[in-house]
């Protein structure tokens, strides 16, 4: 996604009645400076969380997870981030918690891929995407923009927006 690609998007996420709450572990956190750095983000962002340590996303799911970067964690890390929306917004407001779990580029040795799982929570339901990354093919940045501008487009879908 080109950034005036990005900056469409988030527009149009910020204009549609959708609130979030957003939890990125690991990886993914752009996404949330992108929608903060965007005018109108109060109409979208209820809550931005990044629960970076294990204990930390253990309290946020309730219980600790046998691996951080997993699909389970994903939808568990969803529906709290839903549940903590639902709680903060009095009104019919469409609500989504949004959550991303990551394993980017590190510094040291790691035994499994880098990828990340990203999950959405509604009333409705949840959808959940995985994206594989290779290792040694982008730095930490680029797999973060790459992961972020997939939660975004999760985002724009949720929100009615996405083409």
């Amino acid at each position: 996604m080109t950034a005036s690609e990005r900056l469409r998007l988030i527009d149009q996420i910020h204009d549609s009645s959708l609130s979030i709450v957003i939890a990125a572990t690991g990886g993914g956190v752009a996404s949330i400076s992108d929608l903060l750095l965007v005018p109108g983000a109060s109409r979208t962002v209820i809550e931005a969380l990044v629960p970076y340590s294990f204990p930390a996303i253990s309290h946020l799911i309730g219980y600790p997870p046998d691996q951080a970067v997993s699909e389970e964690v994903a939808k568990q890390m969803a529906l709290a981030c839903l549940r903590r929306a639902e709680e903060l917004v009095e009104t019919n407001t469409p609500v989504a918690g949004v959550a991303c779990t990551a394993a980017l580029v590190t510094d040291r040795q790691r035994r499994g891929d880098n990828r990340a799982h990203i999950a959405v929570a509604t009333s409705e339901g949840l959808v959940l995407t995985n994206i594989a990354l290779e290792k040694g093919l982008n730095d930490r940045a680029t797999e973060d923009r790459i992961v972020s501008d997939a939660v975004l487009g999760m985002i724009g879908n949720t929100a009615k927006v996405a083409q």
